[in-house]
């Protein structure tokens, strides 16, 4: 990410502290989301990239040429908006297709986080991202916060959830980076296998130990 401040703003007396960004990540299941939730109760501002990804292809006319232009007019529906089943099923076995598709998505929410940053006042704020790792964002972050569960756990929350079958989730979770990489990766780890009160606690511990 390129410096969101000049050296001449850092050295003003008057002028702000540049904030601490934690990035916060994991795979489907995981509990990510409710995670950041509990962040949010304890009074520290969570960026949401995969939301934000999508309004942005939507609002965002320039982004909407380009995808047309690599995936087809069927990639915004009759409303013009975003047709994510159909964008989905044409990059889920197309890794090339996949990377074109991110190369044009994430340089404009990396602008979109970097204009939100800008208006923060916390000393600390997070990035909740999916690709916090895959996409080395990490690096961009003072720390990482990686949200996991046991495979069996987060099948079952996502069949649950969006009432797709044990096949179904298993094959979205092939497709992204292994649980014991992401383990090497994160400076924290929440382990979400057991209930909400658990995961609150080990949530807020693991916020306020980051200096």
């Amino acid at each position: 990410m390129e410096e969101m401040y000049s050296e001449s703003q850092k050295s003003e007396p008057d002028s702000t502290p540049e904030p601490k960004i934690i990035g916060l990540t994991g795979g489907i299941g995981s509990g990510k989301t409710t995670v950041a939730k509990f962040i949010e109760d304890c009074g520290f501002p969570v960026y949401y990239s995969d939301d934000r990804a999508k309004d942005i292809v939507n609002d965002n006319e320039d982004l909407k040429v380009r995808i047309k232009e690599l995936l087809g007019s069927d990639s915004y529906d009759e409303n013009g908006l975003y047709n994510r089943k159909f964008v989905a099923e044409q990059v889920f076995n197309n890794k090339d297709l996949l990377q074109s598709l991110n190369e044009i998505i994430h340089p404009a929410v990396r602008l979109d986080f970097e204009d939100w940053v800008k208006k923060q006042t916390k000393y600390l704020i997070f990035k909740e991202t999916a690709l916090l790792f895959e996409l080395q964002l990490n690096k961009q972050c003072y720390r990482s916060i990686l949200v996991t569960a046991e495979d069996n756990i987060r099948i079952k929350r996502v069949m649950d959830r969006d009432g797709k079958t044990y096949r179904e989730v298993q094959s979205v979770m092939e497709k992204q980076m292994p649980e014991k990489e992401k383990t090497k990766l994160a400076d924290c780890i929440i382990y979400n296998n057991t209930n909400l009160d658990d995961l609150k606690d080990q949530t807020e511990k693991t916020i306020f130990d980051i200096e």
